[in-house]
């Protein structure tokens, strides 16, 4: 199978390209420059430095034909930050892509896309009664990229949207979307214990996304969104961890607070995002909710794409040290982007 990839040199894709080659498969991809320095980006992997979205259709046909599946391993996420309204950034970089090019791949007799979404969209699925996308930007906007990517399915067009939770590992030279982590909790170091949600979160590493990456180009048939897990642990777990991470010992005590104890802590970065014209994707006043769910999925759907058991306490480790070293300064790294 030949691989034409949006976003091959990113921190999900670049292992997905690791893995398609380990089976024998052909890569090539489209991305913006520069490369992070130190990263493990695969040889046998053709690069394509460019703004794929700055060509005509002609030329991203050209650039495909020959090929037989379509990843796209781009776009950002909820906390990438934008002015308002927030919606129209997600419709830039997760939906508009795809509209443009789902139509081109098939065109160009590509017969498979891989698109990677996120949990929320499992969550407003499974739970309707929140109104999540009538609440959230950024959920709605995963929602409507599901709903347009399956819109050129057919019968010879195979669409698969993963929908991945909480995703740790690291690569080189680029920055951890967990340095955000850092500083919010960095803020209760000085007192005995640490406030926080009481539910928890799915989650997988990196090398799992790129076996499921692998998998459903490979196994995937008509238009399926799947839920993507491999771990389920509680906020209070996990925390442990990242505390030990930080040199902090294995026994920080956490308290696990209600959501309207939670709002209450909100109110600054209500007001902060008002002062920097700051649109936040997900409501801060309906985060707690959400926060307070064990957003857990069940490990069957990523084991049978070929998901593989792996180290997850070694992957917050690992992505909770760099985080640490990048909000301390200390590493100078390129930011995730929306290619």
């Amino acid at each position: 199978m030949k691989v034409f990839m949006i976003g091959g040199t990113g921190l999900l894709g670049c292992e997905a390209a690791r893995i398609f080659i380990e089976h024998g498969h052909q890569v090539k991809s489209v991305a913006l420059p520069p490369l992070p320095e130190g990263a493990p980006i695969p040889e046998e992997m053709e690069i394509e430095f460019c703004n794929i979205y700055e060509k005509t259709d002609d030329e991203i046909k050209a650039m495909m034909e020959g090929f037989d599946c379509f990843v796209f391993a781009a776009g950002v996420d909820e906390r990438v930050e934008f002015p308002a309204p927030v919606y129209e950034a997600y419709y830039k970089f997760n939906i508009a892509p795809l509209k443009r090019i789902l139509p081109l791949c098939k065109e160009a007799g590509l017969t498979k896309a891989v698109i990677l979404g996120s949990y929320f969209s499992y969550l407003a699925k499974e739970r309707p009664e929140m109104k999540l996308t009538e609440k959230h930007p950024y959920i709605r906007s995963r929602i409507d990229q599901e709903n347009a990517a399956f819109s050129f399915a057919d019968e010879n067009f195979d669409v698969s949207v993963l929908e991945l939770p909480y995703i740790f590992g690291t690569q080189p030279g680029r920055k951890p979307v967990w340095v955000i982590l850092i500083e919010q909790i960095k803020r209760m170091d000085k007192l005995p214990c640490t406030l926080y949600p009481r539910g928890g979160t799915a989650m997988l590493t990196v090398r799992q996304v790129g076996e499921v990456i692998v998998g459903a180009a490979e196994k995937s048939k008509g238009a399926k969104a799947w839920p993507i897990a491999m771990y389920n642990m509680t906020w209070s777990e996990f925390l442990k961890i990242v505390y030990a991470a930080r040199g902090m010992g294995e026994n920080r005590k956490i308290i696990g607070i209600p959501p309207w104890m939670m709002r209450m802590g909100l109110g600054g970065v209500v007001k902060e995002y008002k002062e920097k014209g700051i649109d936040s994707g997900i409501d801060p006043m309906g985060l707690p909710e959400i926060m307070d769910l064990n957003l857990f999925i069940d490990r069957k759907y990523s084991e049978e794409l070929g998901a593989t058991e792996d180290d997850i306490k070694a992957a917050i480790y690992d992505s909770i040290k760099v985080s640490v070293a990048s909000y301390e300064g200390k590493v100078k790294l390129l930011e995730m982007k929306g290619e």
